[in-house]
Formats: structure tokens, C-alpha cells, sequence
């Protein structure tokens, strides 16, 4: 396990900003999907955040009196850790967007909660530790928002398997995969810095996707969609940096507890904000009341103790 610096309150920011930025994404990458498929959005994103961080990178190494990266990516050990972590992160890219392809950006934002959430199963697991009952209570509340805010689309998802229910299974599946990324970031931190590990990852991001890519539809953005692309691009660099360094100042319980306030940033944003050509979530009493169990059950599970082992 890495150490912690003890910076909460930067730490704390860090996540916040990642939270923030993780709820406005999927509204943006929804305008530029009207024109353009997911997985050439993809590229965009890690190539734009890939070209912005190298430079970086190479001017911080200039002036570092330690082993450059590629020196130490000469140890097949870290070197194969290091592409397995990225190519996991680059999975779950590409099953996040496919799957918000086929939903709305809300119900894709409330099951991609599910990350953070078994992030903090999974260290546990790892560490040995049970739930306290406050936990198992949050987990339940948890498990209860998602079938509150679904159950409108309860035939979709779980009956007919219609588009609307694939990309449900897909977001949750990128979920999965974003559980096991977060964990190997977190041992790779106790040899690389984040922003060393993150460069690495938008490059073998932009690699995967680009023979993948079509880009016969660019002329066809428009100056709007472009901004939203360039947004994107940045957005990924920014989140994933602050989420990587948040994780190396901050346990990864607090990290969970407030990127739980990432699908009511999205709600919140769409509904107050309504875009032209934007679907969205049929609101009710018993959706809002599935969203609010989603992230308070989740806040509560991050924020709690376990029991001793």
C-alpha cells in the first residue's frame, strides 16, 4: 500500500474538482456524439490529454536530479504492470462511452457510481477489514437508489434488453474495470509519480484507439462541437491528474465518499441547465429519491469504519 502525505484539505480539492469534472463529461461528450462514433471521441480525449501533459513531464524530468521514466520502465515488472494498468483504463473508457452512447448521461453518471463504491469493497477485501453495520446500511441504500431511480425503465433494462438496457450493462461493466485501474494506480504510486503514470496511460490509450478511429466526420463538427471536444480532451486530464493525486493524499475511502457527489452534479446540471438535443431522465419524486439514496448510500459506506478484522 502506497503511503499517505497527510494533505487532506488539497487532497479533498483534488477529488472535488475530479467529481466536478466527472459530472459535466458525459453532457459534453453527448453534444459531440451527435456527430461523431465513441470510439473516435475516445482518441480525441486521450490524445488531446496526452500531447498537453508530455510536454510537462519532459521539462520537470530535464530538471530532476532522479532515474528518467524510461529508465525505469526498463524493469519488465513495472513495465508490464504499468501497460495493464492503462490498458485497463482505456477498457473502461471505451465501455463508459459505448455505454452512454445508448443512455441518458444521468443514468450512466448513477452507475458508474458503482466504481467508487466497490473501490472501497475491493480494499477491503484486499485488506482483510468487514464492513461495520453503518456500511452494510449504506451499501443496501446504495443497492435501493439504482432499482428506485430504474424502476421507470425497469422493462428496458432488465425485461426487453433494449439499447437503453445494454448501455446499462456496459457502464456498469467500465465500473468493474475502473475498480480494478484504481487499485493498480494505487500500487503504482509507490513507484511512479501520478503524473508519470497518467502520461503513460493517455498514450497507450490514444495507440489502442486510433486504428479504430474515423475521422471522416471531423469537417461535419461544429465550432460548439470542437469546444466540447477540446473540453473533453482537457477534462481528462485534469480529472484523472486530480484523481491520481488525490489517491496519493488522501485514503481512498474519502477519494469514494466525494466522487459520490458526481451524479447529482449531473442531474443538477441538466435539469437546471436544459441543452437542446439532450435526452433526459424522467424526473419523479421516486427517481430523486433513488439518486439521493445512490449517493448518500455510497458517502455513507465510503465514510464509515470497518470493523476490526
Amino acid at each position: 500500500m502506497s503511503r499517505i502525505s497527510g494533505r487532506w484539505k488539497f487532497g479533498l480539492l483534488l477529488a472535488l474538482t475530479t467529481a466536478i469534472l466527472w459530472g459535466v463529461l458525459p453532457i459534453a461528450l453527448k453534444g459531440v456524439m451527435e456527430t461523431l462514433d465513441p470510439i473516435t471521441t475516445t482518441f480525441f480525449r486521450f490524445a488531446l490529454a496526452a500531447l498537453l501533459l508530455t510536454p510537462y513531464i519532459l521539462l520537470r524530468k530535464r530538471h530532476s536530479s532522479g532515474l528518467s521514466l524510461f529508465s525505469r520502465l526498463q524493469s519488465p515488472r513495472l513495465f508490464f504492470q504499468v501497460l495493464g494498468t492503462g490498458l485497463l483504463l482505456a477498457t473502461n473508457y471505451a465501455l463508459y462511452i459505448s455505454g452512454l452512447a445508448r443512455t441518458t448521461a444521468e443514468a450512466a453518471q448513477l452507475v458508474i457510481q458503482a466504481a467508487p463504491m466497490l473501490l472501497l469493497l475491493s480494499g477491503i477485501w484486499l485488506f482483510g477489514e468487514r464492513l461495520s453495520k453503518r456500511q452494510w446500511l449504506g451499501f443496501f441504500g446504495f443497492v435501493s437508489g439504482l432499482g428506485l431511480f430504474f424502476y421507470p425503465r425497469f422493462y428496458d433494462v432488465f425485461v426487453a434488453v433494449n439499447s437503453y438496457g445494454i448501455g446499462i450493462m456496459l457502464v456498469f461493466l467500465a465500473a468493474l474495470v475502473w475498480t480494478a485501474y484504481a487499485i493498480m494506480q494505487k500500487f503504482l504510486l509507490q513507484q511512479l509519480s501520478s503524473q508519470e503514470t497518467m502520461v503513460i496511460f493517455y498514450w497507450i490509450g490514444t495507440l489502442a484507439f486510433l486504428p479504430f478511429s474515423d475521422f471522416t466526420m471531423l469537417p461535419q463538427l461544429s465550432n460548439l462541437q470542437w469546444a466540447l471536444l477540446a473540453f473533453c480532451g482537457v477534462n481528462t486530464l485534469i480529472a484523472y491528474g486530480s484523481f491520481a493525486e488525490a489517491m496519493a493524499h488522501i485514503e481512498a475511502s474519502k477519494v469514494s465518499a466525494i466522487l459520490a457527489l458526481t451524479p447529482l452534479i449531473t442531474v443538477t446540471t441538466v435539469h437546471l441547465f436544459p441543452i437542446p438535443g439532450l435526452v433526459l431522465e424522467p424526473i419523479t419524486v421516486l427517481t430523486l429519491c433513488g439518486a439521493a439514496l445512490v449517493v448518500s448510500g455510497s458517502m455513507l459506506t465510503s465514510l464509515s469504519k470497518p470493523n476490526p478484522s
